[in-house]
């Protein structure tokens, strides 16, 4: 008998195969695309095998069709659970971006799924589940899987305190351990499906990035009795045997399956295990998903295609290592937006990802829904000169040298997650890096109006309400720091400030300078 787990994670809302840019589309993504290839896998399925099917979370934000509904069609929440009908998810996980549009939202959306798992969030007056239930019990051909649900605890570091108000993110580690006492016993096989993913090298333990307790996947697979870990978060494409357990994480979008395969004897005892990927791009649309979605996939499209304003010809971004290396137009606009909108001088943002394009002279909201794809909100914090200089030096570490002096990027932002996000572009301050120098002490100019920048004096700077909390390793930022907020999505606020100021043009920035190398890496000049 086998035992095939597949699971999706972080398909953020990408139901058809559509990223919704334009005139550049990705199409070998998409929840339809998914279907088919699960489908494929059922079909190919022997009488007496067993499948199981997971939605590792991340199901409900994260792209311009999820914001239109949240916004714009409330009433079409209930396509969320239509679509993961289609598919036949046995369970459900909740992942950290489901918070991210409020708890209310979330408990509207899915809190009465009887297929959601989620052990470790709990009310923090009942000290049980808010929503969904610890684990669930399969029986299918005679077996019985046990499945676990957890979800990342570090979600409270990142999210707006009213958005995960009375709940309580317990350690997903001791969680599992103990609902595996508590089942082990009474199933064949148990499943931890997990979203969060590994801090840690799969084969050796080594640190990958610093270790909190965002991504404890490698300390539940040290957890016995455990069969198959199914991870998510960190959009990473692995499978693999660790610890003698099987593991996957399919990507991002619904662009890949995880697929685990149990191998059991007569007397239902595991004998051999493997894990692999599936690419969904290999795979046509399903039908009834592209059915289901195409309604509402049209009235966003319409949404999107509004026209908001003009900005200039030189909004594009074309080589995303030079924009971060000197700033860029679209990175002053974003920043100009945030400080608008505050009333400070000073603000940083970061170029997201390398599909962040910047923007065509004739702007439309799709344009600026798929550049600014966060559904962040600003915050204002009282920072000393110190502080920002302590966090342009966590922006240096983005930066390192070849050996022969070229400049590149700091593996351990490619590695094992590309987090580009994590490196901020400020404006309001000028300031110089110099990569030849030691980290932590590569700031060698920092001004605002043509003065040094006060050390001890204190600033009001805008960022977004993610690193608000200190995500990304800057510690300099807490919430105690915080004086005011901004409730407005960063999207909207760009699209109000484009639609204000019908003739902008903004210059290439200067505040940024980086010495102490001989030209750029090859790799980045491609």
């Amino acid at each position: 008998m086998q035992v095939k787990i597949l699971s999706t994670s972080d398909v953020h809302g990408y139901v058809r195969a559509d990223d919704f840019r334009r005139p550049l589309l990705n199409d070998g993504l998409g929840l339809t695309r998914a279907a088919t290839a699960i489908k494929a896998v059922e079909d190919a399925l022997a009488p007496t095998d067993v499948l199981v099917k997971i939605e590792n979370g991340d199901f409900i934000q994260g792209s311009p069709l999820t914001n239109y509904i949240e916004k714009e069609a409330p009433a079409a929440v209930a396509v969320y659970r239509q679509l993961a009908d289609v598919i036949g998810y046995d369970v459900r996980i909740l992942g950290n971006h489901e918070f991210n549009y409020g708890r209310d939202y979330l408990e509207r959306v899915i809190g009465d799924d009887p297929k959601l798992l989620n052990a470790n969030i709990v009310d923090t007056i009942t000290q049980k589940p808010f929503i969904g239930k610890p684990y669930a019990i399969l029986e299918k051909q005679g077996l019985k899987l046990g499945i676990i649900g957890l979800t990342t605890k570090f979600i409270s570091h990142w999210e707006q305190p009213d958005h995960i108000k009375n709940l309580t993110f317990l350690d997903p580690v001791e969680t599992a351990q103990h609902y595996i006492d508590q089942i082990r016993a009474d199933v064949d096989v148990l499943i931890l499906a997990y979203h969060g993913g590994f801090a840690q090298d799969l084969a050796t333990g080594a640190p990958l990035e610093r270790l909190t307790s965002e991504n404890q996947g490698y300390q539940l697979l040290q957890l016995p009795g455990v069969d198959a870990l199914v991870t998510g978060h960190q959009h990473r494409e692995i499978a693999t045997v660790s610890q003698d357990v099987p593991t996957t994480q399919p990507g991002y979008r619904g662009d890949h399956i995880g697929a685990i395969t149990l191998e059991l004897n007569d007397a239902h005892e595991i004998v051999a295990h493997t894990a692999n990927l599936i690419t969904t791009a290999d795979y046509a649309p399903d039908d009834k998903i592209e059915t289901l979605i195409d309604p509402i996939q049209t009235q966003v499209d319409t949404w999107l295609d509004q026209a908001v304003g003009h900005v200039g010809e030189n909004m594009q971004i074309t080589d995303h290592f030079a924009a971060r290396v000197h700033s860029h137009p679209f990175v002053e606009l974003v920043n100009r937006v945030q400080m608008v909108a505050t009333g400070t001088t000073i603000a940083n943002t970061a170029i997201f990802n390398d599909e962040v394009r910047g923007l065509s002279n004739a702007v439309t909201l799709r344009d600026i829904m798929t550049n600014y794809i966060y559904p962040n909100t600003l915050v204002v914090e009282k920072l000393t000169g110190q502080a920002i200089k302590d966090a342009l030096e966590v922006n240096a570490r983005y930066f390192a040298l070849t050996p022969d002096g070229k400049l590149t990027i700091n593996p351990k932002f490619i590695m094992p997650k590309v987090q580009h996000y994590n490196y901020d572009i400020w404006s309001g301050i000028d300031y110089t890096f110099d990569i030849s120098r030691p980290m932590n002490d590569r700031v060698v100019r920092l001004t605002k109006d043509g003065e040094p920048l006060n050390l001890m004096a204190e600033y009001e700077v805008t960022m977004n309400n993610y690193r608000a909390g200190g995500a990304g390793n800057f510690t300099m930022f807490a919430g105690d720091k915080i004086v005011r907020e901004v409730q407005i999505e960063t999207a909207e606020l760009i699209g109000d400030y484009i639609m204000a100021h019908p003739a902008i043009m903004i210059p290439q920035p200067t505040n940024l300078t980086i010495i102490g190398f001989d030209g750029i890496a090859d790799e980045l000049k491609k």
